[in-house]
């Protein structure tokens, strides 16, 4: 008899054990799902921004017609990744897509920004100002909104891939791993040119 309630009091410990850990999986996935929804709202007003951006500067920039097609372009891609990866937060696939799409928008507005130097009237423009400033703004709040959205991930990746949450998280299946989201900048690879 006795062995019995110690096999019941093992076999408790047991499931209860694995209830824990199937709830702390699902409680680290809502985190990074949520930790995605607020990289979301800052690309929704990056992407909302770049239009704004491109009618601004397309009567000054007339010759530069192929620049502003690419800033438009890349924009509607990383758009469009956008939603795929809002619609699938978990899915890896998803994820590298946006991170890939978002690095060509960046990549399109930094030549954008650099040919915009030769044009001292779009420079002085006011609109054209005040865009900027809220990009750089917007880029600023992706980059925290990022870096939160990455340490989730990890925080869920690590969880999962320790034992025994592996057992765990491989026997329901819907815990497969999560992606981080990288955003290449190739400004910030770069070092500084400094002359005197």
């Amino acid at each position: 008899m006795t062995g019995t309630f110690i096999f019941l009091g093992i076999l408790v410990l047991i499931v209860v054990l694995i209830i824990m850990i199937y709830n702390r999986l699902i409680a680290l996935k809502n985190r990074f799902k949520n930790a995605f929804a607020q990289i979301d709202v800052q690309l929704q007003r990056r992407h909302d921004l770049v239009p704004n951006l491109v009618e601004t500067a397309r009567a000054y920039m007339t010759h530069e017609r192929e620049t502003l097609t690419q800033v438009t372009e890349a924009r509607n891609r990383a758009a469009g990744a956008r939603q795929a990866a809002r619609a699938k937060p978990d899915d890896a696939g998803a994820i590298a897509a946006l991170g890939q799409a978002e690095s060509m928008l960046s990549g399109s507005l930094a030549n954008f920004f650099a040919l915009s130097e030769n044009y001292p009237d779009l420079k002085a423009n006011q609109t054209m100002s005040q865009l900027m400033e809220e990009l750089t703004s917007t880029e600023n709040r992706i980059s925290f909104a990022r870096q939160a959205f990455n340490d989730m991930v990890m925080a869920y990746n690590t969880y999962r891939e320790q034992f025994p949450n592996n057992f765990i998280a491989g026997l329901f299946g819907s815990f497969t791993a999560a992606r981080l989201l990288e955003i290449e900048n190739p400004e910030a690879r770069q070092a500084p040119k400094v002359s005197f």
